[in-house]
Parts: C-alpha cells; sequence; structure tokens
C-alpha cells in the first residue's frame, strides 16, 4: 500500500502542475501559471527545459511579459504531453499496486481515486 500511495501521490502532484497551466482563470482556485511565477519547477517546466534554454533565461522574470513567454514555451515544447505522460504511468502504476488486495475489498475504490484524479488532465 505504501507504492499505492507514492504512485497516487505523484500522479496527484503531476495532475495539479499540469492544471497550474491549463487551468481557466475564471476558475476557483490559484491563478493560472502561479508556481512558475513563484520560481517552482514542475514537471511540465523540467520537460520543457530539456527542449528550451530559452526557457531557463528568461525565468527570473525581469521584464514584462516574461511570465506569458515562459508559459508558452512551456505549452509549445511538449512540457504539458510529456507530464501528462508522467502522470499516466503514476496512475497504471498505483493501480497495479492496488492487485495485492482482495477483490471486493477496497480496491474498486482506491482505484476510482487513481482514475478520477488523472481525468483531470486527460
Amino acid at each position: 500500500m505504501y507504492e499505492y500511495g507514492k504512485n497516487l501521490g505523484l500522479c496527484f502532484q503531476v495532475a495539479d502542475d499540469i492544471l497550474d497551466f491549463t487551468q481557466s482563470a475564471e476558475l476557483p482556485g490559484k491563478p493560472s501559471g502561479s508556481y512558475l511565477a513563484k520560481g517552482n519547477l514542475t514537471a511540465p517546466v523540467i520537460f520543457a527545459l530539456e527542449k528550451s534554454p530559452k526557457l531557463r533565461e528568461i525565468t527570473e522574470f525581469r521584464e514584462s511579459g516574461s511570465l506569458d513567454e515562459a508559459t508558452a514555451l512551456v505549452m509549445d515544447c511538449g512540457g504539458i504531453e510529456r507530464a501528462q505522460e508522467l502522470a499516466k504511468e503514476r496512475a497504471d502504476l498505483a493501480i497495479q499496486n492496488l492487485r495485492c488486495l482482495p477483490r471486493g475489498s477496497y480496491e474498486p475504490a482506491l482505484e476510482e481515486m487513481v482514475l478520477c484524479n488523472l481525468e483531470r488532465v486527460h
């Protein structure tokens, strides 16, 4: 169950990282790009940094519009898609970790928790 919790937690965090870029400003919660604005290197940013050296240069946000530019680079460089793949991998692992439980116990509800989390970003 430790591995289930670890993989569910990682899936949840990566999904939250993705939502930081994709959620609409009209939705309740934190504003879009808030992790990036604070300088947090989330999964989408790390993946985008692999393809865009320019992103590293502008993440200090010294110039007006640099946050918007950095956000666009993360989106354009495939950071979101790679993070979605990572979230799916961790969700699959979490579900596999449940196979040690007897069917009919808590396993269906725990699996549903994983799937609901993944639906937020797929």
